[in-house]
């Protein structure tokens, strides 16, 4: 995700710091567009029994203009922010600069208990934790049960039975997104966690793009030239596929669980011929390893409340409002538990699939430097078509590195 360069022209007012009413602390919560996310805040609340009041402050709907807004604000040092609605690929960023508050004691083992292990992963650094993951998602694959028997379990079985189905004139197409932003890194990251390799070391210092990052690249390249994706494969965005997929264009789709919502109500005679699976592995007998998305809570280094932040955010992301999230806004809990609670089973038909991918999931590379990272990988990866592999992976090596050590100028 790349700043959006018109964001950084204007500051946004700062928000007044929260007396709130009476001398009741106003607790402000920065966090993305959430449909019902205000109804959680209304039972947080009330829960809170008059000892701070929650405020929803909604940030820009786009991930580069939330991002641009909250690192403008907290390097200004603004005391107007106290629970921040994060990126997962931003815990780090936000916790080198010393922006956000580690959480500890009884708060830190109340967010530890029972998450997932890669969005808690998304959450540390150093050792620390410094964010309360709210809600996570992967990609599945989504197919046409009309066209196909059985999913694919890899990525060469499902290039092979698109290509037959061209053969056949059938629909036939790989619906993914290719567009030079983060939807591609994500794309090559599950590649390279999927082909056992790495981007970069542990510690997130040092560029490595080993064997199985170079046999991801082979993947994408094969993929992008072997006739099955769509013509606008290098444009596309994740309603770009939704949309091109619900018109009956593709046999499959690779995309994040909001399509199944979207298609029973645009398309609901299609709906009844589309299944899920697994997201396709790299290599026969292996299973994917999926890219994790979803939002991380953090509590502002500059909030004057931060005990009473802490608390509103534990209740935002606590089992009960997690479930509510899932089922009336569909974003899928990081609280391993709700996935068997009976009333998930409507709203979520594919939460065994789901829960199976972030019990694995893969996270995009842990470093302070992600913004570089994403923005180099993004751009090298861009056309798939031209990807060289080893020949990429070495660029990239070089790049990252410098990337990595803020070296150079970042490509745009």
């Amino acid at each position: 995700m790349v700043a959006a360069a018109a964001a950084l022209g204007v500051l946004l007012p700062l928000a007044a710091c929260g007396g709130g009413d009476g001398g009741v602390p106003t607790i402000n919560l920065y966090y993305p567009p959430e449909q019902n996310l205000q109804t959680v805040i209304d039972n947080c609340n009330e829960q809170a029994q008059g000892r701070y009041r929650i405020e929803y402050r909604v940030l820009p709907r786009g991930a580069d203009d939330q991002r641009v807004q909250m690192v403008r604000r907290l390097a200004a040092g603004d005391r107007g922010m106290d629970v921040l609605g994060l990126d997962v690929t931003w815990t780090q960023e936000f916790a080198s600069a010393d922006w956000i508050l580690p959480w500890t004691g009884d708060a830190r083992a109340e967010v530890e208990r029972g998450t997932l292990a890669g969005p808690l992963e998304s959450a540390r650094y150093e050792d620390e934790l410094f964010a309360a993951p709210k809600n996570t998602n992967v990609q599945l694959l989504w197919y046409r049960t009309d066209l196909v028997e059985q999913p694919p379990e890899t990525w060469d079985d499902m290039i092979a039975a698109a290509q037959r189905l061209k053969e056949q004139g059938q629909p036939y197409q790989v619906l993914t997104m290719g567009a030079q932003y983060e939807g591609l890194v994500a794309f090559y990251n599950t590649l390279v966690a999927s082909a056992g390799g790495q981007i970069l070391n542990e510690d997130g210092t040092e560029a490595v793009f080993d064997e199985g990052a170079v046999r991801a690249l082979e993947v994408l390249q094969r993929f992008a030239t072997a006739g099955v994706t769509s013509a606008s494969f290098t444009n596309a965005l994740e309603d770009d596929v939704r949309l091109a997929f619900q018109s009956g264009n593709g046999a499959f789709q690779l995309n994040w669980p909001f399509v199944y919502p979207a298609l029973q109500e645009g398309a609901p005679e299609l709906a009844d011929k589309v299944g899920w699976a697994r997201y396709p592995g790299v290599d026969a007998g292996q299973p994917s390893r999926v890219t994790i998305g979803g939002v991380n809570l953090a509590v502002s280094r500059y909030s004057d409340h931060p005990d009473e932040a802490f608390e509103a955010a534990l209740c935002i992301r606590n089992a009960e409002n997690q479930k509510f999230s899932a089922i009336n806004d569909g974003v899928p809990p990081t609280i391993e538990s709700i996935y068997a609670d009976p009333e998930m089973t409507e709203a979520y038909p594919m939460k065994d699939e789901i829960l199976a991918e972030l019990r694995d999931g893969a996270t995009r590379p842990l470093t302070p430097a992600y913004q570089n990272v994403s923005t180099v990988l993004s751009v090298t990866l861009s056309p798939p078509s031209a990807i060289r592999p080893q020949e990429t992976a070495d660029q990239l090596r070089r790049s990252v590195q410098d990337a990595l050590e803020s070296k150079g100028v970042l490509p745009g």
